[in-house]
């Protein structure tokens, strides 16, 4: 789909004064600022590169989306100019303090506010976005980048698959979690092992046996492995509205968040699995690899050993006849045994010659009539025989 031919305020870097760095997300990072003209506090992103995403914040309205004020266009100065939310951000509220003061009547606002706002990017919006970070105008088969933070990915999205709107389902159900329990997914837990437990062994967070059923649930529909089996978000605010009319609810969800002792131990106890689980992995990967390695060893031996003269111990034998004028023929057998010394290169020359000394050394100790009707070489596993007198 083309971009569209989209209009916005372009704003002065010289107009912006900078404060604090407030933190940063997958395209740059994010300043605390003040639009010197507009008289403004505002947040800054600054970015290496503008693409469409001022084309397409400029054509979003809704109150549960932060507001696009205008961008910086100035070569390098990239930045987009918008709303400074004062508040902080959720993550940072959930782990601080004042967090333990939360009650169930915060949480559904704030669940209720967030599907809002994500059911009027997906369905309402003038244009759709799938990966707002990215910038990218999708239909139901785009591809996205590997963006973002692995806790809140979607198995398709860690596998960088074909997403559709589902994908920020599956996110939106880690931030009800987190609402809950007021913790971090996968606390531990590097980017790269969570991404292996939950695409490789289908492993979700932990919810604990106390947390009211309809929260449950919600969450586990919107962890659903197949992406078609997650709701919308049409549907997560139906849900959530059926949700705050029932009565016993509030009185559920409250005795849960009061008592985070009691069902705290279920989410570290899982962690501890997961993590022993992690560490059994790396302990088999690293057998495999000292496996590996050695028998990479032992073919590089061969290899040289194919390479070198044989070093081999020979061992000769021969059938010989005993002829008599007077006799009848009788047979009988000479052995000779002739190896090789450590550094010694036996070539066949040797060998024959070696054979010739101790032929006539039998023959000479012989009174009868000597001929050699077969010989045979060994030499290690290799076969060498000659039928010829």
């Amino acid at each position: 789909m083309m971009s569209p031919s989209l209009s916005f305020v372009q704003v002065k870097f010289d107009d912006i004064h900078f404060f604090e760095n407030c933190g940063g997300g997958s395209f740059g990072s994010v300043y605390r600022a003040k639009w010197i003209s507009q008289d403004k506090e505002v947040a800054v992103k600054k970015l290496l590169k503008i693409e469409n995403e001022a084309e397409i914040l400029s054509v979003l309205s809704h109150r549960n989306i932060i507001q696009f004020y205008g961008a910086i266009v100035e070569a390098p100065n990239y930045g987009i100019v918008t709303e400074y939310a004062s508040g902080g951000s959720l993550y940072d509220y959930l782990s601080s303090d004042v967090s333990e003061e939360m009650d169930m009547g915060q949480i559904m606002t704030w669940a209720a506010e967030i599907a809002k706002g994500m059911h009027y990017l997906h369905s309402e919006a003038p244009v759709k976005i799938c990966d707002f970070g990215a910038s990218k105008f999708v239909t139901h088969t785009t591809h996205m980048s590997l963006v973002g933070t692995f806790p809140w990915m979607a198995p398709e999205v860690i596998q960088s698959l074909p997403v559709s709107e589902t994908c920020d389902t599956f996110s939106y159900g880690v931030v009800l979690w987190e609402m809950l329990t007021r913790e971090i997914p996968f606390k531990g837990l590097e980017g790269l092992q969570v991404a292996w437990l939950v695409v490789e062994k289908n492993e979700r967070l932990t919810i604990p046996s106390g947390c009211p059923s309809s929260f449950a649930e919600l969450m586990k529909k919107c962890w659903a492995t197949e992406p078609k089996e997650r709701p919308m978000f049409k549907q997560i605010l139906s849900t959530l509205e059926s949700m705050s009319n029932d009565s016993q609810l509030p009185q559920q969800c409250n005795s849960f968040l009061h008592n985070k002792a009691e069902w705290r131990c279920e989410i570290e106890a899982t962690l501890e699995r997961l993590k022993k689980l992690e560490r059994d992995l790396s302990t088999k990967e690293q057998e495999l690899k000292e496996r590996e390695r050695r028998l990479k060893m032992w073919e590089r031996k061969l290899i040289e050993q194919s390479n070198s003269p044989l070093f081999l111990p020979l061992k000769i034998s021969t059938n010989s006849c005993f002829q008599s004028v007077m006799e009848e023929s009788n047979n009988s057998q000479m052995s000779s045994h002739i190896t090789t010394s450590g550094n010694e290169y036996m070539s066949l020359q040797s060998v024959i010659k070696d054979l010739r000394l101790s032929w006539l050394a039998f023959e000479q100790n012989s009174s009868r009539s000597v001929s050699c009707v077969n010989m045979t070489v060994e030499m290690g596993h290799f076969l060498w025989s000659d039928d010829t007198k």
